[in-house]
């Protein structure tokens, strides 16, 4: 049989049906032969594949949609920065909620003496600002997405000014060739994703659930209800019409793969090829995907949060209602720059846990609980904030169509 009609065999079955296919067969595979690590190769690869076209792929995409003449879209970038915001910051607060109606403890050791991490929030900020003029090559090169969207809209801006039509065209070219380079990885998706199952099932197998079964029911609840109640309302409030069809469509096709990768830089380019078959505006979602990884964060606020009020419970903090507040917004704002620190979201905790004036050392005693329960947190985390970004996206040029008509 030609190779043609092989590919053409099976990009005939569903790419949902595909992965959930790859899903089984790995899940089975590491609880039958965890011994086969080899099988994992394939996860590595497809994730290393993704993360490494992605930051190209940012970049070419927000210059050519920035260099092409036409109408403006502030607006609609100023209503999404808004929902995005906005989404992040009652994450946050149904994690406060959460945490008063469902109090976690943590078995640590107030005596320890652990490295520091992370800093204050002025720290935070710095490193953004330092990261967002680092050399636009090297930035690339390392997947600073910050970087990558600040040049590429200076860039952009300035070809769309000064550039010929034919220098246009060639741009606009070189962002259909990386695009079409992108589709090809994702064929490979549901292969990778045998693989990614494979290596979490046959070292983790169902433990972790059992340890520390309290605080993940508080961590994937509270993602759970902000993916479900709060994200849709959102939503709806915008556009009047039931949010849900299109809810579930992003955490299908975007959050399932997000939560096996757990990587929002290797899902953009699956966000993006989602912005296009719901019809949405090539021009917008090029910007706004890569700037939805950036700073919607609604899973980094919650984790942030209900680690930061466990470690105060495990002390005896008391946190009264002010304080629990501004721990919403000081989780919302670190949230925003996870991206920017090595190691996201859990390095933040002890930011916040400064507000209850507790220390370094014992905060980052709650960093390494994250760390081992990261393959269920970290993964619902990252399909939350993924899907959450081509939600938002459809949902806020879906209100710009509406208000012109």
């Amino acid at each position: 049989m030609k190779l043609a009609t092989v590919l053409r065999k099976y990009t005939s079955v569903s790419l949902v049906l595909r992965i959930f296919i790859g899903l089984l067969i790995g899940a089975s595979l590491g609880l039958l032969v965890p011994s086969w690590t080899g099988i994992g190769i394939l996860g590595k690869v497809f994730v290393s594949a993704l993360k490494a076209i992605a930051p190209v792929l940012v970049a070419v995409l927000v210059l050519s949609a920035l260099s092409r003449p036409g109408k403006s879209h502030g607006h609609r970038f100023t209503n999404l920065i808004g929902i995005y915001l906005l989404s992040t910051f009652i994450a946050a607060v149904c994690a406060v909620a959460g945490s008063f109606l469902f109090p976690v403890t943590l078995q640590l050791d107030a005596q320890a003496d652990m490295e520091a991490s992370a800093g204050s929030l002025s720290d935070v900020f710095t490193n953004m600002l330092t990261n967002m003029v680092q050399n636009p090559i090297a930035a690339i090169a390392s997947a600073n997405y910050i970087a990558i969207l600040f040049w590429s809209v200076i860039l952009g801006l300035a070809l769309r000014r000064v550039a010929s039509s034919r220098t246009l065209t060639v741009v606009g070219d070189f962002a259909e060739v990386v695009s079409r380079v992108v589709r090809w990885v994702i064929l490979f998706a549901p292969f990778g994703i045998l693989g990614l199952v494979f290596t979490t099932v046959s070292q983790n197998g169902l433990e972790v659930f059992a340890t520390y079964g309290h605080l993940l029911l508080l961590l994937v609840g509270c993602m759970l209800v902000n993916a479900l109640v709060f994200n849709p309302l959102i939503s709806f409030l915008m556009l009047r019409k039931n949010p849900y069809p299109l809810l579930f469509t992003c955490l299908k096709e975007s959050g399932l793969q997000a939560f096996f990768t757990r990587s929002s830089a290797a899902n953009i380019p699956i966000n993006m090829a989602l912005c296009k078959k719901l019809g949405l505006d090539p021009d917008f979602y090029s910007v706004s995907i890569p700037l939805g990884a950036t700073i919607n964060m609604d899973g980094a606020a919650v984790t942030i949060t209900v680690f930061t009020l466990a470690v105060a419970n495990t002390l005896g903090v008391e946190v009264s209602f002010a304080s629990a507040l501004i721990l919403s917004v000081i989780a919302t704002l670190g949230a925003c720059g996870a991206s920017g620190v090595a190691g996201g979201s859990l390095l933040l905790i002890p930011m916040a846990c400064s507000l209850f004036g507790i220390g370094n050392d014992v905060a980052m005693q709650a960093v390494a609980v994250g760390f081992i329960i990261g393959v269920v947190q970290d993964s619902v985390e990252t399909a939350l904030n993924s899907s959450g970004d081509a939600f938002f996206t459809a949902t806020a040029e879906f209100y710009d169509r509406r208000k012109q008509h």
